[in-house]
């Protein structure tokens, strides 16, 4: 183990699917998301959806899957429940701050008309911009076939909101450039930041006609700063590795992350997580896999979601190959995106709690109430302290017992 490792366990390893709910919250109606079930209704309209090791993981416990089995408790490996979502909204930024022990009381700002005149006009000009294009909630997809001609044509960049609290911005990856796009991104980030917005995204694309425009993986999150300290911060204060995997770095903003491993989809993501774990033996690696989310929930594209399941399903025996009892594996959401649901936007869904640790017994942990039992239980595993961030209630005990 490392000298500066005092915890029980030597490393965390958190992976997030990103958008993968387990079964409407108790609020869901408030948001307009009353039935909603990711997890679920994937299993009911998908009948070939087929999740062996997840089930082994106790997956089919946490929510009425036709496809996939509630085992015994006596057959499952791994300790399983949910986690409820204290923080107001459903977006990623409050899911993840949550788990890492930061709740959102205040939700952030939307936009569902676009953004004023105002505040875009002073964009443009801080920028040398000729204007914008759409302003309104779109689909990212869609908005692109609209205005991506025009955009080239123009150089206008594209400006589009969803239900979520966020500024989105498309422009042609060669037309327009990459570098030119995210830097009229971090731009934007300065003017959310006084908005409340929590995100800006810019969505870079190519093609010639809107027949074959194609968004790359060159996406950028530009998020606020957390404002208090996260399990991350508390972790690296032991002196151990704080690694992000994915889009992890812009969900904070870089608060807690010593380093960050950008990855294109969840194929290159489980890729880049078994090199981390050669490279890392001890801290936390956390691992966000987004195509559950951004292909397929927000395309509302059954099919692929299933697959991506498969997917993850299927790594699961290489993951557990590489793991010692030293070891501990947390896999949970940030909210959920049903892909039955009507619209295409996220869902007010408790997450899923998976937590495998080789030979330990596995438990039924129950619903939690915050996100943030899992980064306590992060920071206590790792740092041996149990009460480290100021919400949650670290669950350590019952899955090392």
């Amino acid at each position: 183990m490392s000298p500066a490792h005092k915890g029980a366990i030597r490393r965390v390893i958190l992976i997030i699917l990103d958008g993968v709910g387990a079964g409407e919250l108790p609020d869901a109606a408030a948001y307009g998301d009353p039935g909603s079930d990711t997890l679920g209704h994937v299993s009911k309209s998908f009948p070939t959806l087929r999740l062996p090791n997840l089930a082994r993981w106790g997956i089919g416990h946490l929510t009425n899957m036709p496809t996939v089995p509630a085992l015994p408790l006596a057959d499952c490996v791994a300790s399983f429940g949910r986690c409820a979502e204290l923080s107001q909204g459903k977006d990623t930024t409050a899911g993840h701050w949550e788990m890492a022990g930061v709740v959102v009381e205040k939700a952030f700002t939307t936009y569902p008309k676009g953004f004023s005149k105002e505040i875009i006009d002073r964009w443009c000009k801080e920028n040398n911009l000729p204007g914008v294009l759409a302003n309104c909630v779109a689909s990212g997809t869609e908005i692109i076939k609209q205005f991506g001609e025009e955009h080239m044509k123009t150089g206008k960049p594209i400006l589009y909101t969803s239900a979520d609290s966020v500024w989105q911005i498309a422009a042609h990856e060669e037309t327009f450039g990459l570098d030119r796009l995210n830097s009229i991104g971090k731009s934007a980030r300065k003017l959310c930041d006084e908005l409340q917005i929590s995100r800006v995204i810019t969505r870079p694309f190519v093609g010639k006609t809107a027949a074959d425009f194609k968004r790359t993986h060159h996406r950028k999150d530009f998020s606020q700063t957390p404002p208090r300290k996260t399990m991350m911060e508390f972790v690296l204060d032991a002196g151990l590795p704080s690694v992000g995997v994915g889009k992890i770095w812009n969900i904070f903003n870089g608060r807690g992350i010593g380093e960050s491993l950008e990855t294109e989809d969840n194929s290159d993501g489980l890729k880049t997580l078994e090199g981390a774990l050669t490279k890392y033996p001890s801290g936390l690696l956390f691992v966000n896999l987004i195509d559950f989310d951004m292909l397929y929930g927000h395309r509302r594209d059954v099919p692929g979601f299933a697959r991506a399941l498969e997917e993850f399903d299927a790594f699961i025996p290489t993951l557990e190959t590489r793991l010692s009892p030293d070891d501990l594996v947390i896999v949970s959401a940030d909210h959920g995106n049903d892909p039955t649901y009507r619209g295409s936007d996220h869902t007010r869904e408790y997450v899923p709690l998976l937590c495998y640790r080789k030979g330990s017994k596995a438990r039924a942990l129950g619903d939690r109430r915050t996100f943030a039992d899992i980064g306590q239980t992060v920071a206590h595993a790792l740092t041996g302290d149990k009460g480290r961030l100021t919400v949650g209630i670290s669950f350590l005990s019952e899955i090392l017992a």
